[in-house]
């Protein structure tokens, strides 16, 4: 059965104009905010990963490039693996103070949430 199409997005973002003049305009992307503008979060959580426990960062505003820039920095500092998108940072292991300092250092506004 086809997947049905109910939106433009559900196209993947490509457009198509029968004008003859039509110009696609770029974004820039998204500007990263300065750390001191960030306002980051740092949860523990075990779900849906068979018990273990990882440190998720939420709330990183800015491009996918930094983001995962700073996901290698804190994955490098803990010396574990981890990932980076939509906008958080999973960290493996239980690295939630480490990882706070460690952002607080750098400028970073970070609030511990949860246990």
């Amino acid at each position: 059965m086809a997947k049905k199409i109910s939106s433009l997005e559900d196209l993947g973002g490509f457009v198509f104009s029968t004008n003859k003049d039509f110009e696609l305009s770029q974004d820039e992307g998204i500007d990263t905010l300065p750390p001191q503008e960030q306002r980051l979060e740092a949860h523990l959580d075990k779900k849906n990963r068979g018990g273990k426990i990882a440190t998720i960062i939420k709330g990183f505003e800015g491009n996918d490039d930094d983001l995962k820039a700073l996901a290698k920095e804190l994955k490098t500092l803990c010396g574990v693996g981890g990932s980076a998108k939509d906008s958080e940072i999973i960290i493996q292991g239980n690295f939630r103070d480490k990882i706070m300092e460690y952002l607080q250092k750098k400028g970073y506004k970070v609030k511990r949430v949860g246990g």
